[in-house]
C-alpha cells in the first residue's frame, strides 16, 4: 500500500496501477493531517478522483470499501 496527499493523484495513479501489474490488491491510504481531519467530504470526494483517473489506466474494482481510520481513510482496490 501507499499513501497519497491532496495534491499528487495523478502520480499516486500512476504508481498504483503499476504495482496493480505486479501484485493483485492494493492498499490505498490517505493521510489527514491535523485540520484536514475536518475535510472528510473532500477527503472522500479525493479519493473518488483517484480511483477515477486510475480506472481510465487500468480496470479496477473495490474490495473493501473507504474505511475511516484515526490517521485518514483507507480503501483495498483490485485488478478486474
Amino acid at each position: 500500500g501507499f499513501n497519497i496527499s491532496l495534491h499528487d493523484l495523478e502520480i499516486r495513479a500512476h504508481q498504483a496501477e503499476k504495482i496493480l501489474k505486479k501484485q493483485k490488491k492494493v492498499r490505498v491510504q490517505l493521510r489527514l493531517r491535523g485540520r484536514e481531519k475536518a475535510f472528510g467530504e473532500m477527503a472522500k470526494g479525493k479519493i473518488s478522483q483517484f480511483l477515477e483517473i486510475l480506472g481510465k489506466q487500468t480496470p479496477i474494482k473495490i474490495d473493501r470499501d473507504l474505511k475511516r481510520e484515526p490517521r485518514g481513510f483507507t480503501i483495498i482496490i483490485s485488478k478486474q
